[in-house]
């Protein structure tokens, strides 16, 4: 029998019967194990519910915009002659790159223009203006006033079936605070770049930082796709670096003892024994871009993220709650969309029409043919069981190259 703190009720398990054993329990997560500056309020157990309807208790968290004497950047070059941060790209040439001169060149060679004729950068804050050209790279200012509340399970449920995160999906929350979320949106979806730091980083709309990438373990990334790049945070590929948004344990991509973990599900997660000899379900990162979980195996509780911010990710538009009543200017999109984006940065006719069509998103983008492709109405008005021409009438046409 595997110890841990409490007896939690588990959901059936199904695809994952594997990887968990009959009777198996789990630790819950600690708020110990945070940096305790990260929080702007103690830590509370609160009453809350779960995705799957089951009434539980939380942790919440309440954080600032940022950790006090954390350093970001770079995001965006100012020329063609300077090293921004990084970003994986999906099109031709996929891979994760540095942004620099060569970098942007090569996105020019397929038609995708980030810089003008003397070599300066297109670059947009995009808390505060839109985009005047097909092609800009985001680099968003911080907003200090921000405030992030956020629920982690107390005693972690394993789901039916495994969350796909997709793009922008919630992840968790770094030890220092930070939140953690999925892919960033693709420059071939939104046409623009929001460039994140080489701890991979980056600023949302609403004015907070979060991650896009277990950064305490970035740099075993770096060597693995030949980045030229470090992160200011100290390195541990085996540390622990934040909790899931269902209350699972984050490390880095070794197990305590240096070696390489066995038997990862489908989520890059175990059971395995930890630092401190206990034994538990927990994820690791991987050693490619981006080294995120790319699904999570528990239940999350509803409404685990609000911020007070009037734009991106969890934000409490003006007026509600009696919260900041007067929204950052030209407010953008979650994650460096465009203004009154949809999910992941997606212009908004493209989240209307997958609404239109009573799917995701993301399930839009998959049935037509995948991100970074060139679009197969005629497949998917087959699996979507529309006409084609009623297809291409709801979806957006692709950012100009």
């Amino acid at each position: 029998m595997i110890k841990a703190s409490g007896s939690p009720p588990f959901a059936a398990l199904t695809a994952l019967a594997v990887a968990f054993p009959a009777g198996a329990a789990f630790a819950h997560p600690e708020t110990e194990h945070f940096a305790q500056s990260a929080f702007l309020t103690a830590p509370e157990i609160v009453d809350c519910t779960l995705e799957d309807g089951s009434e539980t208790q939380c942790h919440q968290i309440t954080v600032g915009y940022l950790p006090e004497g954390l350093e970001i950047g770079p995001f965006c070059p100012a020329t063609l002659e300077d090293a921004g941060g990084i970003w994986d790209w999906t099109g031709e040439n996929a891979g994760l790159y540095r942004i620099d001169g060569e970098f942007l060149q090569m996105l020019d060679g397929l038609g995708y223009r980030f810089f003008d004729d003397d070599g300066n950068v297109f670059s947009v804050d995009n808390a505060v203006e839109r985009p005047t050209v097909d092609h800009a790279c985001i680099n968003v200012s911080v907003d200090e006033s921000v405030e992030i509340t956020m629920l982690l399970p107390l005693h972690p449920v394993v789901a039916d079936t495994p969350t796909q995160l997709g793009t922008v999906g919630k992840v968790g929350v770094a030890l220092d605070g930070v939140p953690i979320f999925s892919d960033a949106p693709e420059i071939q979806v939104t046409g623009h770049m929001p460039a994140l730091d080489t701890c991979g980083g980056h600023v949302d709309p609403g004015g907070w930082y979060h991650w896009h990438a277990t950064s305490t373990d970035v740099e075993t990334v770096f060597d693995t796709e030949d980045v030229a790049a470090t992160c200011a945070l100290p390195q541990s590929a085996s540390a622990q670096f934040g909790y899931a948004f269902d209350g699972f344990a984050m490390f880095g991509s070794r197990e305590a003892d240096g070696s390489a973990p066995e038997g990862l599900d489908q989520c890059n997660g175990h059971i395995g024994t930890l630092a401190d000899g206990s034994t538990s379900y927990h994820y690791h990162a991987s050693e490619d871009f981006p080294n995120l979980p790319p699904c999570l195996v528990g239940v999350q509780a509803q409404g685990n993220f609000t911020t007070t911010a009037t734009a991106g990710v969890g934000a409490q538009r003006a007026g509600e709650d009696g919260r900041n009543e007067a929204p950052r200017p030209e407010g953008g999109g979650p994650d460096g969309g465009p203004e009154g984006g949809g999910p992941g940065g997606m212009p908004p006719e493209f989240t209307q029409a997958a609404e239109t069509l009573g799917i995701t998103p993301q399930a839009l983008i998959e049935a037509l043919g995948g991100p970074g492709q060139q679009p197969d109405f005629a497949a998917a008005a087959a699996t979507l069981g529309v006409s084609e021409d009623r297809l291409r009438s709801l979806v957006p046409p692709p950012p100009n190259r």
